[in-house]
């Protein structure tokens, strides 16, 4: 099998769930550091646009979204398993609450002035306007959450995941982490790390034991490789065989039209391409890009949006 070849930064709280997931499941992995801030003209070129963090690549397939990336490892390695056939459903609910809503509150709540120094005042004035100025447009017309609001909602889900904990399993759903639990724990590793605002979690003892237990699953053994190196890859590669798995239109669109998928709700730059692929849980389009060859980019149908051109 091809390399898995993971494009993140460190403090990205998304390439964090998949980091440990690679822990979980002992893949090995290469890793692509990408900018924090657009320009981002090497994962660009690979996505066709899609400019949000992580995306994993995989010879000449790159996956985007951290619940397809999750479904794309566990089809690498079933076991350990993301998905218990018990609680598959709620797994899968409460990983896209965690993904949204509860990701969404701690942005709002972290960026409140102390968060704010306590996570970027190492930047110069200027490095944090060009940040400032990078997520205004990455969230576009996306609702803002105030302080206030953010503050008196997170307190309430931190109570509502510590009780989630009170019978005493380790994880949010019983003996094994699920996918559950790897969506919750990214924006609570990202809490944790505004050390000057991550007070609101000390009320919920259960919850930060069990991140810690999160935590110590690490990242499993990584190489670094440049972005130019993974481009060559793509390049030197061809896209795997579309499994024969039916086709699901609810667009009115056929395989080989070609369409523009983007995410509803942030960083809403749209991919164009060839459809080549739409089943119940993911779109993919055939594109080609000179630095990258020719390539499929990959998308969950949740969150995304599909129109013929």
């Amino acid at each position: 099998m091809p390399d898995i070849i993971f494009h993140h930064f460190q403090s990205s709280p998304f390439s964090e769930k998949i980091r440990l997931i690679f822990g979980y499941k002992k893949l090995a992995w290469k890793s692509v550091i990408v900018p924090v801030i657009m320009p981002k003209p090497d994962v660009v070129a690979l996505t066709g646009g899609y400019r949000r963090t992580p995306i994993l690549q995989i010879g000449a397939d790159v996956y985007c979204d951290t619940a397809l990336i999750a479904d794309v490892l566990e089809r690498i390695a079933p076991l350990p398993t993301l998905y218990p056939v018990a609680s598959a459903g709620v797994a899968r609910t409460l990983a896209q609450w965690a993904d949204s809503t509860l990701f969404w509150t701690v942005i709002a709540y972290t960026f409140q002035p102390a968060g704010l120094q306590s996570m970027f005042g190492h930047l110069t004035p200027e490095q944090m306007k060009a940040f400032g100025a990078d997520r205004a447009l990455l969230r576009g017309s996306a609702p803002r959450m105030a302080v206030a609001e953010a503050t008196g909602q997170l307190q309430e889900y931190v109570r509502r995941l510590d009780q989630m904990l009170i019978g005493g399993e380790p994880y949010l759903l019983g003996g094994l982490p699920t996918i559950a639990d790897f969506s919750v724990y990214h924006p609570i590793w990202y809490l944790r790390n505004a050390k000057a605002v991550s007070g609101i979690l000390d009320a919920a003892p259960k919850l930060l034991a069990w991140a810690d237990r999160m935590a110590a699953l690490g990242h499993h053994e990584f190489t670094t490789i440049s972005s130019e190196q993974a481009l060559a890859i793509a390049r030197d590669s061809k896209p795997a065989a579309i499994a024969g798995s039916p086709f699901v239109d609810t667009h009115g669109v056929a395989l080989g039209d070609r369409v523009a998928i983007q995410p509803t709700d942030y960083g809403v730059d749209p991919v164009e391409g060839e459809l080549v692929l739409a089943v119940d849980n993911e779109f993919a389009v055939q594109r080609s890009d000179e630095r990258a060859g020719t390539v499929v980019v990959h998308f969950p149908r949740v969150g995304f949006q599909l129109k013929k051109i």
